[in-house]
C-alpha cells in the first residue's frame, strides 16, 4: 500500500464515499457548490491527542458554521466505532469511516506501517479545491483551529 502526497493548494481534492453516523455514506462532493469543508484526519478513535482534539473542534462550531463549513473528522475506525467515539465526546459533526484506508492513502496521509492516517486538517472551498492544510508531522501535535478558523475567512 503506497501513499500518494497530499493535495497542492488549488488543486480539486480527492473525493470519497465514507460511512458516517448510523451506517449512512456521506461523499465529500455533495458539499460542492454548497459549504466549505474542514477535513479532519484523526489517528484513532478514544485516543486521549484525538478525543482532546475533536472536543476542541466540538468547541468552535457555531464559528465553523458562521463561516459557512461543515466539519468532517475521518479516522480508519469503524463506523460503529466513530459513533460511539463522537457520542462520548459530545460532538455534533460527522465522524466518517475510512476503514479501507482508501481517503487516506488518496490524501497522502496514511502511515502505512501504522495502517492509520496521521493527524491533518485540510479546508476545502465551496468549488472542491484545496484552500488549506497542515499534516502534523507526529500524531501528537494537534493543528490550531485558530489557523484553520482564519483559513476560513479568508474564503468569505
Amino acid at each position: 500500500m503506497t501513499t500518494t502526497a497530499t493535495p497542492d493548494i488549488g488543486q480539486t481534492v480527492p473525493d470519497w464515499r465514507l460511512r458516517g453516523p448510523g451506517g449512512q455514506r456521506v461523499s465529500l462532493s455533495e458539499y460542492r457548490g454548497k459549504k466549505n469543508v474542514v477535513v479532519v484526519f484523526f489517528p484513532l478513535a478514544f485516543s486521549p491527542a484525538c478525543s482532546h482534539q475533536l472536543a476542541d473542534i466540538g468547541k468552535e462550531m457555531r464559528r465553523f458554521e458562521a463561516l459557512d463549513a461543515v466539519v468532517l473528522g475521518v479516522s480508519v475506525d469503524s463506523h460503529f466505532a466513530n459513533q460511539a467515539f463522537a457520542r462520548s465526546l459530545g460532538i455534533s459533526f460527522p465522524l466518517l469511516s475510512d476503514f479501507d484506508r482508501a481517503a487516506s492513502q488518496a490524501w497522502g496521509v496514511l502511515i502505512p506501517e501504522k495502517l492509520h492516517s496521521g493527524r491533518a486538517v485540510f479546508v476545502v472551498d465551496k468549488q472542491g479545491r484545496l484552500a488549506y492544510r497542515d499534516v502534523s508531522p507526529t500524531p501528537a501535535e494537534i493543528p490550531s483551529n485558530t489557523a484553520v478558523l482564519a483559513a476560513l475567512e479568508r474564503l468569505v
